[in-house]
């Protein structure tokens, strides 16, 4: 699978261990940045990794910053990204399943090495259950411009 990486200057550690053990697996790793520990700005490498997905350069994304937060919710400024902050095995298998998720956020602050490989494990291998999830999945792609005056009732009528 060609899975897309990117951190900020918290996370670079992480980072480079995750791609040689993705490496190592077997999965063709797509590393865009951060290179080093200066101060980087998060948004930049989330709004990269988003683009990789949404432009068929990745199938799966993982991002990685201090807390994962900020990466997370910069890679979801993306349509086409669906990025799940995962703490544990079960978030990431669950992100898949009913999210479709083609990203996890994880924070190099708040997850040792071990725990993020057994995330990433979930995440790659559990499918999308589709079914009553796809048509949840199908309004995460709707631009909020059109429905931002709607009720949640209006909007789901």
């Amino acid at each position: 699978m060609r899975i897309a990486l990117a951190s900020d200057h918290a996370a670079v550690a992480l980072k480079s261990s995750l791609a040689s053990w993705l490496s190592e697996q077997g999965h063709d790793v797509f590393d865009l940045g951060a290179d080093g520990t200066a101060s980087v700005d998060y948004p930049d490498y989330g709004f990269a990794l988003a683009a990789a997905i949404g432009d068929g350069r990745a199938e799966r994304g993982i991002a990685l910053c201090g807390s994962g937060v900020g990466i997370a919710i910069a890679a979801n400024r993306h349509s086409a990204c669906r990025c799940a902050l995962v703490s544990e095995p079960l978030s990431a298998a669950l992100a898949r399943q009913h999210n479709d998720a083609n990203a996890i956020a994880m924070g190099a602050r708040l997850i040792g090495e071990d725990m993020a490989k057994a995330c990433i494990v979930a995440f790659l291998t559990t499918e999308f259950e589709g079914g009553r999830h796809q048509r949840r999945v199908d309004k995460l792609s709707t631009s909020f411009s059109s429905v931002d005056t709607l009720s949640a009732k209006e909007f789901a009528a």
